[in-house]
């Protein structure tokens, strides 16, 4: 309804994530979608394919930040004075607008989001996930008993066979992981950093790895360790 904002996702045919959104109605007549990664021209070059009215029109935005903006009921949102629109989260909101307009530019929303496990998705995620491994239908981004959608019935297979072997996960670790850079252990692929926030203790990041990889609470990844914080249900 106007006013509010909720999550959303794309699939391709396989099942995989092609987008993780936060779709706003500001007001009657306007959607805002807010892509979690990937290229915003790219993804609305793909949505005008399934527009048949001719009153519906897709447009990119300027290049907009995202900081931290004033509390705000979880799932309202609005716009504010210089257009910027602001996710409300509760005790917080998402600003996404000018970054010359903002009043607060830090970037203490990263932290928030990587405990919240509201994944931001690197080049090198997009295309390779399921939704569980980012834990879209806690979210609400995704539903597997109702559609169609693309890719619904790969995903919604797999989902109800347990056939998803991928976990969110929130870890702290000695150094700042590179986002997109993919975890190894013994030489062998175990998961993708998602999110990293360098704080001024402990880094922490926003992580997918392989549920065979995780046996403890502490995980040695190549040349440092990794300390599990929590997990995210699928």
């Amino acid at each position: 309804p106007p006013g509010r904002w909720q999550w959303s996702g794309w699939l391709d045919p396989k099942g995989r994530v092609r987008s993780l959104l936060q779709i706003a109605r500001p007001d009657d007549e306007r959607l805002v979608v807010v892509p979690r990664g990937g290229d915003g021209e790219a993804i609305a070059n793909d949505l005008r394919r399934f527009v048949f009215r001719s009153k519906v029109k897709i447009v990119v935005s300027d290049v907009l930040h995202a900081s931290d903006g004033d509390a705000l009921d979880d799932t309202h949102v609005y716009e504010d004075a210089s257009g910027a629109i602001h996710f409300g989260e509760g005790g917080a909101s998402l600003r996404i607008g000018h970054a010359h307009d903002a009043t607060n530019t830090n970037d203490a929303w990263i932290t928030r989001h990587i405990e919240k496990g509201y994944a931001w998705l690197p080049d090198a995620a997009i295309d390779t996930l399921l939704p569980p491994a980012i834990s879209m239908e806690r979210l609400g981004a995704v539903s597997f008993n109702k559609g169609c959608f693309p890719g619904q019935e790969i995903a919604a297979r797999l989902h109800y066979l347990g056939g998803n072997k991928k976990h969110l996960h929130v870890v702290t670790s000695e150094r700042a992981l590179p986002e997109g850079h993919s975890l190894r252990v013994d030489g062998n692929g175990v998961g993708i950093v998602l999110m990293c926030h360098a704080s001024s203790t402990k880094p922490i990041s926003l992580v997918v790895l392989d549920d065979a990889a995780v046996q403890a609470d502490t995980l040695e990844i190549e040349d440092m360790r990794l300390h599990i914080v929590s997990t995210f249900d699928a």
